[in-house]
This record gives structure tokens, sequence and C-alpha cells, in this order.
């Protein structure tokens, strides 16, 4: 069978532009939360984000451009043109039908689909632009990355709610190691802070309310946790099969060596308090890597920051690692992020690629007061330096939607 590495990694998150700067901060444990500047929230109980800070537009794309690119594929289309260039990856006529894209989106457009809206009512549908749909599907990241690239394998987006970003990775992942392609271009894309996205989410009492405290609001696994903290952004990572990667010699992050996948089928929002489908996911995961569960030392959790979430995870993790789950270091990224929904999977599948090539398990910032139902080693407040021989990244979405990817340190 095919093995599967990852070559490049790009990355537009509220903790920076590129890899350096946000890998950075990570290890340093710092927020990327702060009042919400999109819109006005006076009547909103939430008044919080993690929005994008530093990206410029024009370092991408000439002007004409941006003005018929959604947020979400600003983001997903700059992760993938410097994931491509960290790759060392040059896409020609002779390789093009072998390189592919899978991406991953919640929701799409949302902005561009509530500012058109407002158009349409107030000044009648001849005021709507012909690029509003192209705009706003969920696909579009995916089709525009491959005509940039010229890449003209398969082209296809995963829309699965919070899971989107690490199905994708894993479709990807299977694309390559059963042959359908050498090279595939991976991740997630989401940009919905806007009104309507954060009236929505609020209405379902899913998201955190302190507002006073911004930089402490997403605070996983711990008992003063409240809602988790909506965000932006773009995780890319360059897939390849191993033999082609290593013909042009390139820089190898690490082996994605597992793919699993479940469904809850239990309830719109809600996981089943035993956190039953994650578990499946995860075992599945663990299953297809070839590897012990003893083998893996880390997971970059879904860690949502919600009362449920995190209590249903750790129930998971320690159903599926027994007594090897108290060794396991664990963090939650989103501690520092904020939940970037359909982006979530793609730039926490960087974050563990990250992990293990540079042997760092980042921090759970605000990890203050431990959850008496959240009892294993989360890597409170401090990244830690460690020994990491496997990983895995779990996503979870609405709909009882789960994926999960495992990695491993790359050797020879």
């Amino acid at each position: 069978m095919r093995r599967v590495v990852v070559t490049g990694v790009g990355l537009v998150t509220p903790l920076g532009t590129g890899v350096e700067k946000t890998w950075q901060n990570i290890c340093s444990g710092v927020s990327g939360v702060d009042l919400i500047t999109r819109f006005d929230t006076s009547d909103y109980a939430v008044k919080i984000a993690a929005e994008v800070k530093d990206f410029i537009a024009e370092d991408f794309f000439d002007k004409k451009a941006i003005k018929h690119l959604d947020l979400f594929v600003q983001y997903g289309l700059a992760a993938a043109q410097m994931a491509m260039k960290d790759s060392g990856l040059i896409v020609t006529d002779g390789n093009s039908a072998r390189v592919g894209v899978i991406t991953g989106c919640g929701m799409g457009g949302l902005p561009t689909i509530e500012k058109y809206h407002q158009i349409c009512v107030e000044k009648g549908p001849k005021k709507i632009t012909p690029f509003f749909i192209p705009m706003v599907i969920p696909n579009m990241p995916s089709g525009q990355i491959s005509m940039a690239l010229n890449a003209k394998g398969p082209n296809l987006c995963m829309t699965t709610a919070c899971a989107a970003g690490t199905h994708a990775v894993g479709e990807a992942y299977r694309h390559i190691k059963y042959g359908m392609c050498d090279v595939v271009v991976s991740g997630g894309t989401e940009a919905v802070i806007c009104g309507l996205g954060v009236a929505g989410f609020s209405a379902m009492k899913a998201l955190s309310t302190r507002n006073e405290e911004p930089k402490a609001a997403s605070r996983p696994f711990d008992i003063d946790r409240d809602g988790f903290v909506m965000s932006e952004g773009a995780g890319i990572i360059i897939l390849e099969e191993y033999g082609h990667a290593l013909a042009r010699g390139a820089k190898i992050y690490a082996e994605i060596c597992g793919y699993g996948l479940s469904s809850d089928a239990y309830h719109i929002a809600a996981p089943p308090e035993n956190g039953e489908g994650g578990m499946r996911a995860m075992r599945m995961a663990v299953e297809d890597s070839g590897m012990a569960a003893d083998n893996f030392d880390y997971i970059n959790a879904h860690g949502t920051s919600t009362p449920l979430n995190d209590k249903c995870e750790t129930q998971a993790i320690k159903t599926v690692f027994g007594e090897h789950a108290k060794k396991l270091a664990i963090s939650s990224t989103k501690s520092m992020t904020g939940h970037m929904l359909g982006a979530a999977g793609g730039i926490e599948a960087a974050f563990t690629a990250l992990s293990v090539y540079e042997q760092i398990a980042p921090p759970t910032i605000n990890l203050s007061h431990p959850d008496p139902d959240c009892d294993l080693d989360y890597v409170p407040n401090v990244a830690r330096k460690m020994n990491i021989r496997a990983a895995l990244s779990n996503s979870f979405g609405f709909g009882g939607t789960n994926a999960v990817i495992a990695m491993k340190r790359f050797t020879d």
C-alpha cells in the first residue's frame, strides 16, 4: 500500500498569517480571541470572536480578483499558495492530472449572503452581482485552488460542519493511498464572523459569553467553560505519495497513516454522553495506522470548550486507549485559536504535523480549574517538548459526523 506524507503547510489564523508566526504563538500559549470588530455587537449577547488580524489580501491577489472572492475563499487560496511554496512542488502539464484538491468548509460565504440579501431586499434583484453564487458556494476554494495551481486531478469539497477539514485530509490520504493521485492539496477554510453567523450560534447557546475576558473565554476541559469562541482562517497541507516526495528531495513533516470516520446517529448538535461515535472514529484511525494504541503519544483534541463535548471526548479517549489514556498528552489548540468550524480540522491537521515534526505538544491555555469529568493530561497552559511517535487529530461536527486522522513521525 502506498505511503502518504506531509510536505507543505500553509496557515491563515487569528494568531498570524503564515506558519512561523502562528506556530510560535501556539507554542507560546497566545490567545487570538478579542472583541469583534467586523460589525456592531451592541444588540448581541456574544461580543467576542477570534478574527484574523494581519491578513493582507493584496499580498496574494490583485485588486480586481479580491472583489470577486469571499473571505473564506481568499483565506483558503492564500494558505494553499503558502503550502505549495513550502513544499517546493512544481505542477507541470506532465503531472497536473495526478495533483488533486480536496478542501473542507462548513458554511461557505455567509457574510456575502448576508450582504446581498440586504441589497436584494432594499434595492431589488437587478442589483445582485453575477459573481454572487461563485463567491459563496462551499466548493469554490477547491475550485479556485485547482485553477491557480493547474491541478487537474480530483477536485472535491467536504461540507461536514466542524469535521469538514479533517474529512478533507482523510479523503486526500485515501486518494493517494489507493493510487488516484500522487499529490493532494487539502485542508479547510472558513470565515463566517458576521452578524447572522454569530446570532445563529448564539441562539443555540453554543458560544461563550465571557465578553469581559475575551482571551480567557476559550477554556477547554476547564470546569468554568461556557461555550466555544467563533473563529476563522484556513489550514492547508500538501499530502504526497512517499516515493514521489523522496524522488524530488522534499522536506517531510510527518506521515499520515490512518483515518477513521463515523456517525453518532443521535442528535443534530449534541454527542452521546459516552462519546460512542467519536470513539469509533478514533478506534478506526488507530486500526488503520497498523500500530498498537500504546504507540500514540499525543492527541490534538476537538476540545471545543463546550460543557458536553469536552466531557464526551474525554470518555471516548478513555474507551479507545484504556490505561494508556493516562499517559497521553492531549491538547486543544482551540483554547488559543477559537473554533474555526469547517476550517478547524485543516488547521489542526497542520498543527498535528508540526507537533510530530517539532516534537512539541502545544498547550491547552486557560485550564485553571480542571473539570473532574475531564481528568486526563491536557498539557495545561505551557507547551511541552516530548517524544511524539504518533498522534491523532479529532474533529466532531453537527449532524453527528466524526473524523479522525492519525500521523506518525516520519522514518525512511
